[in-house]
């Protein structure tokens, strides 16, 4: 590629890359060789040497308001992909830590987009958490109110960013993934956690299991980043659910991929109690994604896990799912 090939191509700046949804982020917009692509992260990661020269990486704090500043304006990028986060993955702050992070500094990157006068495409990975319960598969259009700590952190950020982005004429993409697994998924999440018992010959303290649930596969949510990415007229605020639109309680849904990967594991049933602010419901309704984007799930959950087992535990020898597709 010449060199003015490759200053054309669209820059794109991506946080909290270390994480399960970044990770897949970046390995997809590397993959496609369009991209300049810069990531600042607090710490690295042994995987993301996976990467190459394909990606940017910069060592980087983003609760540091003047550095900040600084990459921002050494990135000046075309789009801005806001996965970092605190509260999902271990070490786990305090209440008021997850607050601090999750809000104010997704504020301090969009302010930047403002300060500088840029007029980048800021994608904001919010969360299915962030809605209050329905009893139903969840739209776009459902309030945002919970008192999860994790999705009101979220649930902030993402009504305050709407609301700047209003008022600075700065065009805001705000996705709100549900549940979600697949490569470099790990820390205390629930299939990470299943096929670590499952190698260890463990029993699996579980909640009762009868809360509804809705799982994708990560590569299908990052494939839907990659589209809204890519896409150059929209409106100046969009928000998309991205999820298997699926209801399933979350026993019977553990159950089927166990079943679909010969995968032994015994689970204790009601050994664990469900945080008192977790939603029993939680399911999105993705036919505004299929209407706008023409985005739709297509690797089956199974598949997902299968894909995880073999990063993170080659040694096991599980069935292959018979198809990719869900």
């Amino acid at each position: 590629m010449t060199r003015d090939a490759k200053a054309k191509r669209k820059r794109v700046l991506v946080t909290g890359g270390s994480g399960t949804l970044g990770y897949n982020i970046l390995r997809q917009l590397a993959a496609t060789g369009r991209f300049n692509i810069i990531a600042p992260l607090r710490s690295r990661h042994t995987l993301l040497q996976d990467f190459g020269d394909t990606v940017q990486f910069v060592d980087h704090e983003l609760s540091d308001a003047i550095h900040t500043a600084q990459i921002f304006e050494r990135a000046n990028p075309d789009v801005i992909i806001h996965c970092a986060a605190s509260g999902l993955r271990p070490p786990k702050g305090s209440w008021f830590d997850l607050m601090h992070f999750n809000v104010e500094s997704t504020m301090r990157l969009f302010q930047m987009n403002c300060r500088f006068d840029h007029h980048s495409h800021f994608i904001y990975i919010s969360t299915g958490l962030v809605y209050r319960e329905q009893g139903r598969p969840l739209r776009e259009t459902d309030p945002i109110e919970t008192l999860h700590p994790y999705g009101a952190s979220k649930a902030a950020g993402d009504s305050m960013l709407q609301a700047a982005a209003a008022e600075f004429k700065r065009r805001l993409t705000i996705l709100r993934p549900f549940a979600f697994t697949g490569k470099h998924d790990g820390g205390e999440r629930l299939f990470p956690r299943i096929l670590t018992a499952a190698a260890e010959g463990k029993v699996l303290p579980m909640t009762q299991g009868d809360q509804i649930r809705d799982f994708c596969s990560v590569d299908d949510i990052a494939r839907a980043v990659m589209m809204v990415t890519e896409r150059e007229e929209a409106p100046l605020i969009e928000k998309f659910n991205l999820g298997s639109g699926k209801s399933l309680p979350l026993k019977d849904l553990v159950r089927d991929v166990c079943i679909q990967l010969n995968l032994d594991v015994k689970f204790d049933l009601g050994a664990v109690k469900m945080h008192p602010y977790e939603p029993m419901h939680s399911v999105a309704d993705i036919s505004h994604a299929k209407e706008i984007l023409g985005w739709e799930p297509q690797v089956s959950l199974a598949r997902a896990v299968w894909e995880l087992a073999r990063e993170s535990h080659p040694e096991m020898k599980l069935t292959e799912p018979n198809s990719p597709n869900v």
